[in-house]
């Protein structure tokens, strides 16, 4: 078993790898994918089942949807949520015939004590860019809030923790909570806010993939844990 000395090391050694631009023509991406991940206990053991739905950017139309369930071999620990989750993701990677050009995940990238969170940790290891959009505030160093952003959808304003732009909180849609969108690798945060925007429908403030990822982490946890 790893401790948590060992894992901020791997974070420490990965975090020199990140980059906050634009690798790519953002107008040449053709397909998205959205991960989420859902738990439960069995045994007195945890499992979870990871699910990755991949969507056309133009028609938001699904191209493909895997999924991959296991027990959980790491025990929760603050900041380091990554090491529980990957190997599920990875596996779920694995299984897709359509390699997606961007991946985006339930949860945090740059946002991140160590600019660690699951999207970048995982960039490093699909080899895509990558986008975390959390739909709660993970307040990294304790007293850091966010200032809300207009009610007009698009809205937006920075996290700065230390000086530094670590994700903005981005409303998209009036009258809804923000969702917190941190850079993952391979892309810059003003992209990243511009899928994120361009990718939410009328059904959820969350974006088409990561929602559809979701729904169907209910789906299948609901099948394995009967």
């Amino acid at each position: 078993m790893n401790t948590e000395a060992e894992f901020e090391q791997i974070q420490n050694e990965l975090r020199d790898k990140i980059v906050l631009t634009d690798t790519f023509d953002p107008a040449e991406l053709r397909t998205i994918a959205g991960v989420d991940l859902a738990y439960w206990q069995r045994g007195g053991e945890e499992y979870a089942v990871c699910c990755i739905v991949v969507t056309d950017r133009r028609t938001h139309q699904i191209v493909e949807k895997q999924h991959f369930s296991g027990r959980i071999e790491v025990p929760y620990m603050p900041g380091f949520l990554a090491f529980r989750e990957l190997p599920l993701v990875l596996k779920t990677a694995e299984l897709l015939e359509t390699q997606p050009d961007l991946y985006i995940f339930d949860g945090n990238g740059y946002l991140h004590p160590r600019h660690m969170g699951i999207a970048t940790h995982a960039a490093f290891y699909l080899n895509k860019p990558t986008v975390g959009i959390a739909k709660t505030y993970f307040r990294i160093d304790k007293k850091t809030d966010y200032i809300e952003p207009g009610q007009t959808p698009g809205s937006c304003t920075d996290i700065v923790v230390n000086g530094e732009v670590c994700g903005r909180a981005l409303r998209t849609h009036e009258g809804v909570k923000p969702v917190f969108v941190s850079v993952g690798s391979g892309i810059s945060l003003d992209t990243a806010c511009r899928l994120a925007i361009e990718l939410t429908d009328k059904e959820s403030r969350v974006p088409i993939p990561t929602r559809l990822a979701d729904l169907e982490t209910h789906i299948e946890r609901e099948k394995l844990n009967t």
